[in-house]
């Protein structure tokens, strides 16, 4: 069942996602070669936890850490570890809080020192998808329109999205309904209305869209080898239009 948040819970879901962009922001300005991905992970906990909130992955069906940190090939869920970054990674970070009962969600892709075209292509090709997708978030509309968004623009340009993989609603649970898939014709699903709330993440693939979960159990990797990129807001519909919950950038959406 799809629900439908009041103000009271709409207010303490942005301050969740305020915090989960406070870290994401945090993170953005500790990245760059030779730290390790164990250091983001400590640093995203202390953040947490100073604003009043919890890390909302960690122990999360036994997940052990506070942050998702997936580099290059790796898609969604890599565990942070010892490993540093260095020069041209792509490393996406997935940020997850919980605040009074309430939770937010994003992800972000980020480089590492200087990246190549077709890196930076990848990047800011996801990053669009995403914008895309958030503008579809509103009264009336389908929700299949947003799948439809990602996908017809991540093809256009070349990539592929990610099917195993979707986003979800989210609120008083971290994986609500609906679930969001990045792929599909429009004017399908349900219909948006006021008062939902959407976790959307596009997982873009530079080759082919197929994916595989390492032998840690939670990795997720593509099959072919090719980089992957990660971006995802929580978003709203309030007023009939779309609020993102956990923009750290203000002329994102302008």
């Amino acid at each position: 069942m799809i629900t439908i948040k009041s103000a009271r819970e709409l207010d303490l879901m942005r301050q969740a996602g305020r915090i989960v962009a406070g870290t994401l922001k945090e993170i953005e300005e500790a990245i760059k070669p030779g730290i390790t991905t164990l250091e983001l992970d400590s640093l995203a906990y202390r953040y947490i936890k100073k604003n009043g909130a919890e890390p909302a992955f960690l122990n999360y069906h036994g997940f052990p850490a506070s942050i998702c940190c997936s580099i290059n090939e790796e898609v969604v869920h890599g565990i942070p570890g010892l490993r540093r970054l260095k020069d041209q990674d792509l490393v996406s970070i997935d940020v997850g809080a919980k605040y009074k009962g309430y939770y937010g969600d994003a992800a972000v892709t980020f480089a590492v020192g200087e990246i190549d075209a077709e890196r930076q292509k990848l990047i800011d090709v996801t990053r669009e998808a995403l914008r895309r997708a958030v503008l579809m978030t509103r009264e009336g509309n389908f929700l299949s329109d947003i799948s439809h968004a990602v996908q017809q623009y991540v093809e256009a340009h070349g990539f592929s999205v990610v099917r195993d993989y979707v986003g979800h609603g989210i609120g008083s649970s971290m994986h609500e309904a609906p679930q969001v898939p990045n792929f599909g014709p429009p004017g399908r699903g349900p219909r948006l209305r006021s008062g939902m709330v959407l976790a959307i993440e596009p997982m873009v693939n530079m080759g082919g869209w197929e994916v595989k979960t390492l032998n840690d159990g939670w990795t997720v990797v593509t099959q072919d080898g090719s980089l992957s990129a990660h971006f995802e807001h929580t978003v709203a519909v309030v007023d009939k239009m779309p609020e993102v919950l956990t923009s750290f950038t203000p002329e994102e959406f302008q």
